[in-house]
């Protein structure tokens, strides 16, 4: 085992390589931008190297910076996380040739499996089925259009290279093929630099189940399979393991499908081999086809350590040092279930735009596994990723293992920056979900209800204004007690653009009544929680600049508007189309005098790693661009201008 290690990556997955090589005994080097020089990952491993500014072409993926970090701080190996540099074959060669280990599979096998048109051939040829599509190099839009029309609408047009769902569109009919093409090429080439594409059959009532695989260069075994078919725009949202309803026969059929694929290009390391599966007779050994392999440890690795016991890290460690498998797959088995769920800072209700903010709270129940790379007080940039955590839970039984998830949901407080929290426990409260009726379509079918705005209970309500109030600390009342008559404040609360007008009269030491909206309750401390209305409830209040939050079997977050001030008018001009998070200008398909209807495509802003199309809110006439092609603009920055249409 070598000595010291040097982490090619940032966030929590740089955090979770520190955290097994510390229990190996090996020292660990960090490495960061300007933006994480005092994150967790910096403070938790041995040694840091500064690599440059934010962006992460000019950080995280200067390779030859990585490696003469390494060299500089004595570091024998580089592992690349995830993400960034972990699936790039030149990399692996540089790494290589400066005499250092790459914790990883070789340059060769990840070539193979890079662009998915080659790795299905090589599939093809090592027996292990794949989707019914076209991988041929002739990517005229003719040829394209006719493969299309060949395999049968609907098809998916998939970018060769990358993955996370950039450069994919679904086309259910030939008029809609040649914008989804332009489309899903675009991103593709800013995505990855290569806008060759793929077509494929849609598989009408798909499962995304995945198989995890390792191997030594010479052998590999299978650790079972994880189902991540819950997904919004592509993106895995939960992925469980093992996979609800899968047979001992379909298990033995993918696993073996996996080892064939991983031995067929001489694999060492951790991998994924992921296939699509047609559920709509359930599962069968005959409906599951290759759609790619992740030549890297996954995101969603714990559910699978969770259930086999290994660390797949040190696996990773130990192999890349020389060692053969650890074991054998008749070692190998599953225990009970377990499930994940990504916390991201992001606004499930705005079709899951990404966020950013400074984290004012963010705490965890014990009983969760938690996978973070940040803490409290620390900040969600635009450069990188919006994934807070992951909270993994294990039982017994699926059953089980969901409970166990949705109190653990329950009890995460997190405030300062909007996130998918309400959206991940109303999914972990679906019941097709919580019946094992799973796939790739269930979000995008019930969007609306998993969506819909959370009414916040008025208990919530009613200890929100006794800290905007200042009466929430213990003595609180005391502090404003009045001789002859109550003290009566007046506190206006702001929620989701709602206005709480409420008084707050305090009763005695430790009792108080809210009224508001032709309602009254009593409030009434106990001890480190409070007696609602006669029921007692576990609950924290915490006052911060501008807002107040409750912590109970939720999270709120109130913000406290001067009462003076209520009536002034707030938000975006009428007609002013802003740019929702910091990023670039991709493209402008605006100019000055167009007509424009409403949900007409404006502009593409790029950031957060994913492209994010603005719609004219409203039918109109251009009146003026204020942000050309490739700008860089904040939160807010005005970028086109309506005005009506003559007539």
């Amino acid at each position: 085992m070598f000595g010291r290690l040097l982490i090619a990556n940032r966030g929590e997955i740089a955090c979770r390589v520190i955290r097994t090589a510390r229990r190996l005994g090996v020292s660990t080097v960090a490495v960061f931008s300007d933006a994480d020089a005092r994150a967790l990952h910096v403070e938790m491993a041995d040694e840091a190297v500064r690599l440059g500014p934010p962006p992460p072409g000019e950080s995280y993926l200067r390779g030859e910076a990585i490696i003469a970090a390494a060299k500089a701080t004595g570091a024998e190996a580089i592992h690349p996380g995830y993400g960034f540099l972990s699936e790039n074959p030149d990399f692996v060669e540089a790494v290589e040739a400066a005499g250092l280990v790459f914790v990883g599979p070789s340059a060769e096998a990840i070539r193979a499996m890079g662009l998915k048109d080659a790795a299905k051939a090589v599939m093809e040829k090592a027996g292990v089925p794949v989707v019914p599509g076209y991988h041929g190099r002739d990517q005229a839009d003719e040829r394209l259009a006719e493969e299309a029309a060949r395999i049968g609408w609907p098809v998916l047009i998939k970018a060769v290279a990358g993955g996370g769902g950039k450069g994919m569109r679904r086309v259910d009919a030939e008029a809609e093929f040649a914008d989804a093409l332009d489309a899903a090429r675009s991103e593709a080439r800013g995505a990855f630099g290569n806008d060759s594409v793929l077509i494929e059959k849609f598989v009408a009532t798909p499962r995304h189940i995945e198989v995890q695989v390792f191997g030594d260069g010479r052998r590999a075994v299978h650790l079972f399979e994880r189902d991540c078919s819950l997904q919004r725009r592509h993106q895995k949202v939960i992925e469980e393991a093992p996979a609800p309803g899968m047979t001992p026969e379909m298990r033995e059929a993918m696993g073996a499908a996996a080892v064939r694929a991983a031995e067929a290009i001489g694999y060492s390391g951790a991998g994924t081999v992921e296939f699509i599966v047609d559920a709509s007779e359930g599962l069968r050994a005959d409906r599951f086809w290759f759609m790619e392999m992740n030549t890297r440890l996954q995101v969603e690795h714990p559910v699978t350590e969770a259930v086999t016991g290994v660390d797949l890290v040190e696996w990773q460690l130990r192999v890349a040092s020389g060692e053969a498998l650890p074991a054998r797959q008749e070692d190998l088995g599953i225990d009970g279930h377990a499930v994940e769920a990504r916390l991201y800072a992001e606004d499930a209700a705005a079709g899951f735009l990404p966020a950013t903010g400074r984290l004012a709270r963010l705490r965890f129940p014990d009983e969760a596994r938690v996978d973070s790379g940040v803490r409290e007080g620390d900040a969600i940039t635009p450069y990188y990723d919006p994934m807070i955590a992951k909270v993994v839970c294990h039982g017994a039984t699926r059953e089980i293992a969901l409970r166990r998830l949705g109190r653990a949901l329950a009890r995460t407080e997190v405030a300062g920056t909007k996130t998918n929290l309400g959206f991940l426990a109303a999914l972990v409260a679906h019941e097709g979900f919580r019946r094992g009726e799973v796939d790739t379509g269930l979000i995008a079918r019930d969007l609306e209800a998993l969506t819909a705005r959370r009414a916040v209970p008025r208990r919530l309500v009613a200890l929100a204004a006794l800290g905007a109030a200042g009466l929430h600390e213990p003595g609180g009342p005391m502090r404003g007690f009045a001789l002859w008559t109550p003290l009566r404040h007046l506190v206006v609360l702001e929620h989701e653009g709602d206005l709480l007008e409420l008084y707050v009269t305090v009763l005695d030491r430790d009792r108080c009544r809210v009224e508001g909206g032709g309602e009254a309750i009593e409030v009434e401390r106990a001890g480190e929680g409070w007696i609602v209305d006669g029921d007692r409830l576990r609950a924290r209040v915490e006052r911060g600049e501008g807002v107040v939050r409750v912590h109970a079997d939720r999270s709120v977050s109130f913000g406290v508007p001067d009462p003076l001030d209520v009536g002034q008018a707030t938000g975006a001009a009428v007609g002013i189309v802003e740019a929702p998070m910091p990023g670039l200008v991709r493209r402008m398909f605006a100019s000055a005098g167009d007509t424009v209807a409403a949900g007409d495509r404006l502009a593409i802003l790029e950031a957060m790693k994913m492209e994010h199309v603005l719609k004219a809110p409203r039918d109109g006439v251009v009146a003026e661009v204020l942000a050309p092609e490739g700008a860089q603009v904040e939160a807010g920055a005005a970028l086109i201008r309506l005005e009506d249409e003559a007539g």
